[in-house]
């Protein structure tokens, strides 16, 4: 299930032919929420290969989330990849993708970029500090139709849609799995479009309070350590060895180039400069996107156990 949105092109002949292979292993269904035009070049291109629908109408204001819900609603099997259209599948991850479902409600696996331009090597220092402190947010995910039907959906006024499925999931008693071995080709955006996305990225972890408080201390921490050199020198080695441990952790060392971790400082630079403009968009309405502005980047998990501890029929 692909839902997107493009405004242009540019990468519709690389698309079309990812599309014409996975279609020889799956159905597939994209969400087309681009502009009309775009969206009728769409539909001839992709006539007889997969299924291709707009949106349904939705009052929420992530227009991806949106576009998943109308997938789940069409959906046709139990199982189901949630993908961005920049995700590439193998037929060897896509099997034992599925296959885990047999066992969970979600599955999480491993984006890993290929190629690997600067600003994407960039961007894996975030995925190895993740791993090392518990796990990545990789832009695909499987779940089983069933848990979604009984949860009606997920929350599409927030921001970090990714974090507020899997919470979700959890909250009904559905069962996650992980599976930072199994390493699934993500196609880097563009630079312009990679430093678009730096604040953005930023608040998301608005929902993950302890994470905040953390990223909020870098800058003022950075600042007294200009007056104390080694103490800087130190905390830039401790995040590239913590960047080291991700890299290594689940077979990682063969995926990730031995240079990867030294990258690591330089997103944790990035993120102690975001997350303060973020905190001034949050003060001062939320964080545009796609013509509003979003305030919650994600539901607090407590909220949603309660939310789904309600009896049958309560509002």
């Amino acid at each position: 299930m692909l839902p997107l949105r493009w405004s242009e092109d540019s990468g519709l002949d690389e698309l079309t032919d990812y599309l014409r292979e996975i279609t020889a292993l799956v159905d597939v269904t994209v969400v087309d929420g681009s502009p009309p035009p775009v969206f009728a070049a769409h539909a001839s291109r992709w006539a007889g290969l997969v299924r291709h629908v707009p949106p349904d109408p939705s009052p929420v204001a992530n227009g991806k989330v949106a576009g998943v819900l109308t997938g789940v609603r069409l959906a046709r099997h139990e199982a189901l990849v949630l993908a961005d259209d920049d995700v590439r599948y193998g037929e060897e991850e896509l099997r034992r993708l599925v296959g885990m479902l047999r066992h969970a409600d979600l599955v999480r696996p491993q984006n890993v970029f290929r190629p690997l331009p600067w600003h994407a090597r960039w961007d894996t220092g975030r995925s190895l500090l993740n791993r090392a402190l518990g796990a990545d947010y990789p832009g695909t995910l499987a779940v089983r139709r069933s848990i979604l039907e009984r949860t009606r959906g997920y929350d599409g006024d927030v921001l970090f849609e990714n974090l507020e499925l899997i919470r979700t999931v959890r909250a009904a008693g559905g069962r996650e799995v992980r599976a930072p071995d199994l390493y699934v080709r993500r196609i880097p955006p563009t630079a312009r479009h990679f430093l678009g996305q730096r604040v953005r990225q930023a608040y998301d972890d608005f929902a993950q309070p302890p994470r905040l408080a953390l990223e909020l201390a870098l800058l003022p921490a950075a600042i007294a350590g200009l007056r104390r050199p080694r103490l800087l020198l130190a905390g830039v080695g401790a995040v590239v060895l913590l960047a080291e441990v991700g890299r290594r952790r689940h077979g990682g060392a063969r995926v990730y180039p031995p240079t990867s971790a030294l990258w690591a400082p330089a997103w944790a630079a990035e993120r102690a400069l975001c997350i303060w403009i973020a905190l001034l968009r949050r003060v001062t309405g939320g964080m545009p996107y796609a013509g509003r502005r979003l305030r919650r980047a994600g539901t607090p998990a407590a909220e949603l156990r309660r939310r789904f501890a309600r009896p049958p029929g309560a509002a």
